[in-house]
């Protein structure tokens, strides 16, 4: 249990830097702790909710947070987590897995490579 709470702390913080927590979540549940694939994603999602809602409450009371923006992302991320979920539970762990890691180098070689040459 003490390593889930390791774990979990490193997500949190990481989460808290809106780094994105599940990106290390759902390896290290597979890798150390042998949980399948969609159990990881699902105990990383139920766990991105309270630290979500820490985070976000923390961003806006120091002025973080540009409310249009935020509903429109929460309209189009609800629509996408819907259509995300159904797909996930369709598809084997074993091509879950590989999406992820490819998801995870995708974007592994964006921050080392394009994120100050790309501009939005």
């Amino acid at each position: 249990m003490l390593l889930v709470l390791i774990i979990g702390l490193a997500t949190g913080i990481l989460s808290g830097l809106a780094v994105g927590g599940g990106t290390l979540l759902v390896p290290a549940l597979v890798l150390f702790l042998g949980v399948g694939q969609h159990m990881a994603q699902g105990v990383s999602l139920a766990a991105f909710i309270p630290t979500a809602l820490v985070a976000v409450i923390t961003h806006y009371r120091h002025g973080n947070v540009r409310l249009d923006i935020a509903v429109a992302a929460v309209t189009g991320s609800v629509l996408g987590a819907v259509a995300g979920s159904l797909m996930a539970a369709e598809i084997s762990a074993d091509l879950l897995k590989k999406v992820f890691g490819v998801f995870l180098i995708i974007m592994g070689v964006y921050e080392f490579t394009l994120k100050d040459r790309v501009k939005i």
